[in-house]
């Protein structure tokens, strides 16, 4: 796997490119189950500073930290504009993304989407990052595998749990203390400057990104629509892949021209 500024991608196929931010927590094989959605498009994937095969990255991380990353890996890939698809942590960074290099950015797909961590969530992400100082991932992994992935995943999804929970438990103790800092300090972008198509897909029993909120989201993204499956959590391209495929082949096919503004959709 190729590196660049100790910031680990991967870019494979061809056509219109599309960049894909993981949360945290994550790395980039949070779209893997989404592939099959982009089969027409250039994919750029790459692991957030601090998080998965960019671990190793140094200093203090920060939301102008993870934009810098992804327009080094943009710039390295030699791409100009791209669809952006995002997922939790990382809809906060494509946000600010679209706000601040508008002409970079061609669509916005956010899963688990928020635009900065509700203040009474704030300490609890600084005390995850002192707990995850102590080098156990362990505790960390088996909380938040309860807390954000719905019932029924936890009953039937197996592969969700299990991918979720290797997720956590293979970050690197002080990368991930070190993102969470940075995702306790966050706040939200100026949505006047999103003008971009924007889609929000959230789970109904997802406790980070809960559908009132991401509805409120919607309300103030220009052009956004926003998509709630049942029976899901917060990990929505693990829990419900298919769905989201073909929720997101719906948004590329019809393009801005038809993809009515802020309406809700409930998909079983």
């Amino acid at each position: 796997m190729p590196y660049v500024e100790r910031i680990a991608f991967e870019v494979d196929g061809e056509g219109e490119p599309v960049v894909m931010i993981h949360g945290l927590g994550g790395t980039s094989n949070v779209f893997t189950p989404l592939l099959a959605a982009f089969s027409r498009n250039r994919k750029l994937r790459f692991d957030l500073p601090g998080s998965g095969r960019s671990a190793r990255f140094e200093g203090p991380l920060s939301v102008d930290v993870f934009l810098h990353a992804v327009l080094t890996v943009m710039k390295k890939c030699s791409i100009e504009k791209a669809h952006i698809a995002a997922h939790s942590m990382g809809t906060i960074v494509a946000a600010h993304l679209a706000a601040a290099e508008p002409a970079r950015v061609k669509s916005l797909a956010l899963f688990g989407p928020l635009l900065a961590p509700p203040d009474q969530a704030r300490s609890a992400i600084r005390g995850r990052a002192a707990k995850a100082r102590e080098g156990d991932m362990q505790p960390i992994a088996d909380t938040l595998v309860q807390a954000t992935l719905s019932s029924e995943s936890r009953l039937k999804r197996t592969a969700a749990v299990a991918f979720v929970r290797e997720s956590l438990m293979r970050q690197d103790p002080d990368g991930y203390a070190r993102s969470c800092e940075a995702l306790a300090e966050m706040q939200a972008a100026d949505t006047a400057r999103i003008t971009c198509p924007t889609l929000l897909v959230t789970g109904d029993e997802d406790v980070v990104a809960p559908p009132s909120s991401v509805r409120a989201m919607g309300d103030r993204i220009k052009g956004s629509r926003v998509e709630v499956l049942r029976g899901c959590g917060h990990w929505t391209p693990v829990e419900e892949p298919e769905e989201c495929i073909s929720i997101l082949n719906r948004f590329y096919s019809r393009g801005s021209a038809t993809w009515q503004t802020s309406s809700l959709r409930m998909s079983a």
